[in-house]
């Protein structure tokens, strides 16, 4: 073994070491909140319509992409607050910032929208911080950013006629948003602040309710830090019916008329109490923890190596 590969798997070791405590402090943050931590099947008979994830088949079952639709139907039940780490599978997705195989955490507030999930996870991130003794300020690629509350918010609309010239709230165009995206909007945020991207375009809606008063947009939002997507936030849509028509929607688009839809979440969803909730990709919070430059550097075994 030569001195780079030493080097490599020294540099991979502290990151899995960093990575565990970073799991730790993540349990004991909602625990302290007073969450309940559940465990959700992996192996599914349906998963969620989603115009752009591809799940992995297994015989006629599919591996999990997100816990979403279980932890909606505990909700449903009753349960109240919780949170949950755990695999999601996604086909297709490889590079620096993907790995076909993940870790989630997913929380869900009973009562809250999105704006108090937006708090929930700014505390997160300063908590595992502060527990690895990073404090507010980390380090990133050789930049200091600065974690510090609240953090910068802007809507897509705002965002989108600053630094790409157009409105893709009056003006939907999926394909030129997520180019404009990663190529011109996502460079210019500050980059030595997170930055909370809200109000996504109501066709981007994905699982989230319209905005009240105002139809054109989702209470949906993003978070980014150093360049790195790190969270997905909902005020969580409550009406089975228009859900339904998103996920035929969805089929349509995909031209997978004759898929089932998961009738066993859309009833749940006639209890699904006012919500807010998130995904927020654990691996690249170590990642930005660690000062890691690929997914590869803070997992065992990366897609390529397993």
């Amino acid at each position: 073994m030569g001195r780079a590969e030493e080097a490599r798997l020294r540099r991979i070791k502290a990151s899995l070491e960093r990575r565990a405590l970073i799991l730790d402090s993540i349990r004991t943050f909602f625990k302290r909140e007073g969450f309940l931590e559940v465990d959700t099947p992996v192996l599914l008979p349906q998963v969620a319509p989603e115009q752009f994830i591809d799940p992995f088949a297994v015989g006629s079952w599919f591996l999990s992409t997100s816990p979403e639709m279980h932890m909606k139907r505990l909700l449903a039940a009753g349960y109240g607050d919780m949170f949950q780490i755990t695999r999601c599978f996604r086909r297709g997705e490889r590079g620096r910032l993907h790995n076909p195989e993940f870790t989630m955490i997913e929380w869900y507030r009973a009562g809250a929208d999105y704006a108090k999930i937006i708090e929930d996870t700014e505390r997160l991130v300063l908590t595992a911080a502060g527990d690895l003794g990073l404090g507010h300020a980390i380090r990133y690629h050789g930049r200091e950013i600065d974690l510090a509350r609240p953090w910068p918010r802007t809507t897509v609309r705002e965002a989108f006629l600053r630094s790409a010239g157009w409105d893709p709230v009056s003006q939907p165009d999926a394909e030129r948003f997520d180019l404009d995206l990663v190529d011109r909007v996502m460079p210019a945020f500050p980059p030595d602040r997170p930055m909370v991207l809200m109000e996504y375009p109501a066709a981007g809606a994905s699982m989230a309710r319209l905005k009240p008063g105002d139809s054109a947009v989702a209470e949906r939002a993003e978070v980014f830090i150093a360049g790195l997507e790190l969270a997905n936030v909902y005020s969580e849509l409550t009406d089975a019916g228009e859900l339904e028509q998103r996920f035929r929607e969805v089929i349509r688009e995909r031209g997978e008329g004759q898929r089932p839809l998961p009738e066993s979440f859309l009833e749940a969803m006639a209890s699904l109490p006012a919500c807010g909730g998130i995904a927020l990709g654990v691996d690249r919070l170590v990642m930005l923890l660690c000062d890691a430059a690929s997914i590869d550097d803070v997992v065992a075994f990366p897609f390529d190596a397993a």
